[in-house]
């Protein structure tokens, strides 16, 4: 079954045009890296998927209901969600806070953030089952912006999955981190889609997260989809060699 359908999708900045008649089918459960070199149109394929640009033309069904300009609120209550190559975080904040408040604004019930834990209810145990899936139950009570980096990017990725969602855009996930915090996120993105069963498109950089986790790989150049298909077979790819490595 597929997730998401993209059909003739443009998106035109003047004469420029970022994203150039994509075509792509996600299935149910699929883990995809969107790869290639700066200005490819990865970035604005996800802005165009998750709401905050509209497209030129073409069409984007997301679990069969057309979602071509909607909002990006909009689109996140049908279960879809990002997380951004730059934190978004709530940094005065505790680590349990800000999944809450993700939880309670899926519930429509965001005024009960300072609830006193006396009333406890579904939303503080979604939390702490959020916590557990991130690793993080022991940091729940620490401030988000004391965190390190990679502590950080795993509570944006808690907060994400407090809407449950069906698709989960991952845009740069490791960008920033060393290599000891990136192969921590490596393990945790691979626990998270095994487990959780949720779909995954990862934008990256880092070849080594990309092809050490992706099912299927598309890799785009100029705004279109020049390769599509399994890591062995995007290695000995020529177009990709040429466009993507250089060679």
């Amino acid at each position: 079954m597929n997730v998401l359908e993209i059909r003739g999708l443009w998106k035109n900045f003047g004469k420029l045009a970022a994203v150039a008649g994509v075509d792509l089918d996600f299935q149910e459960g699929e883990f995809t890296s969107i790869i290639g070199p700066n200005g490819a149109g990865k970035t604005t394929l996800f802005n165009l998927v998750t709401g905050k640009l509209s497209p030129s033309s073409g069409t984007i069904m997301f679990n069969g209901k057309d979602i071509t300009g909607l909002t990006p609120y909009q689109i996140s209550r049908l279960k879809l969600s990002r997380i951004f190559q730059i934190t978004n975080l709530f940094p005065e904040l505790t680590v349990y806070e800000n999944i809450k408040v993700s939880v309670l604004a899926k519930r429509k019930e965001t005024s009960k953030i300072f609830t006193s834990s006396k009333n406890r209810g579904q939303a503080d145990e979604e939390a702490e089952r959020i916590l557990e899936i991130i690793g993080l139950s022991d940091k729940k009570d620490s401030l988000c912006g004391s965190l390190s980096h990679g502590d950080q990017r795993l509570v944006e990725v808690g907060v994400a999955l407090a809407t449950d969602p069906v698709l989960l855009l991952l845009d740069e996930p490791t960008g920033g981190m060393g290599p000891e915090e990136t192969d921590r996120m490596v393990q945790f993105v691979r626990t998270l889609q095994e487990k959780q069963k949720v779909t995954i498109l990862l934008v990256e950089h880092d070849m080594g997260v990309v092809f050490s986790v992706s099912e299927r790989i598309v890799v785009m150049h100029q705004g279109a989809v020049i390769a599509d298909g399994n890591p062995d077979e995007i290695r000995k790819n020529d177009k990709v060699r040429e466009a993507y490595l250089g060679e």
